[in-house]
């Protein structure tokens, strides 16, 4: 697989909040603007899903995928790989998260995904990217309002 990107951002809230977010699987829809669909497809334990379903809609890019997660014993990360996906051929991605200096969690997102048609790599970076922008900017804005 491709190397990563990767990016980090500083979130006003415990870990464990940020865990909670991160495994709430079925309110996704609720805060992402381009997931629409979940399905946890394995319960796991029963606290943390072991496999879920998603379905993407982000204007041009629709896509089908599930992923398989590992969750850290310490609470503190979350790792995932894709199982299947239809625009996709490889996803592996991962958040870590470490209290900040000053207060508050930075957490780290890194991503690689590898598509079925071919993208030159510095689109498919410029791609990941802009997704892990987006994705720990909602995810902060989920946290920080709930908290």
């Amino acid at each position: 697989m491709a190397d990563s990107s990767t990016q980090s951002l500083t979130m006003q809230a415990a870990p464990a909040a940020i865990m909670d977010v991160i495994a709430d699987f079925p309110a996704y829809p609720q805060w992402t603007g381009a997931v629409k669909q979940v399905q946890v497809t394995d319960g796991g334990d029963g606290a943390r899903a072991r496999r879920v379903r998603f379905g993407l809609d982000a204007g041009a890019i629709k896509d089908t995928y599930e992923l398989e997660y590992d969750w850290a014993p310490d609470g503190l990360g979350v790792s995932w790989r894709l199982v299947s996906g239809v625009l996709q051929k490889g996803q592996q991605g991962s958040y870590r998260l470490r209290p900040a200096a000053g207060g508050g969690t930075e957490v780290t997102y890194s991503l690689t995904v590898q598509l079925a048609i071919p993208l030159i790599g510095p689109l498919r970076r410029k791609a990941e990217r802009t997704i892990m922008d987006t994705a720990l900017k909602e995810l902060r804005k989920r946290v920080e309002g709930s908290a």
